[in-house]
């Protein structure tokens, strides 16, 4: 039999589910932020590529 003040078995699984659900969105945030980040910087060289043969013609 459990005391009164043990937790009841339904909170002790809640709580690290919840741990991995904000790890999951944070992981997911990240990638999307370094996805995001990865384009920007190749649209960035892309277009210094452009203007260069553009300066050189």
């Amino acid at each position: 039999m459990r005391s009164p003040s043990d937790p009841s078995p339904g909170e002790k699984s809640r709580k690290p589910e919840r741990t991995l659900s904000r790890e999951d969105r944070l992981k997911a945030a990240l990638k999307a932020n370094m996805a995001r980040r990865k384009a920007q910087a190749k649209a960035r060289t892309a277009e210094d590529a452009a203007g260069e043969t553009e300066d050189k013609e």
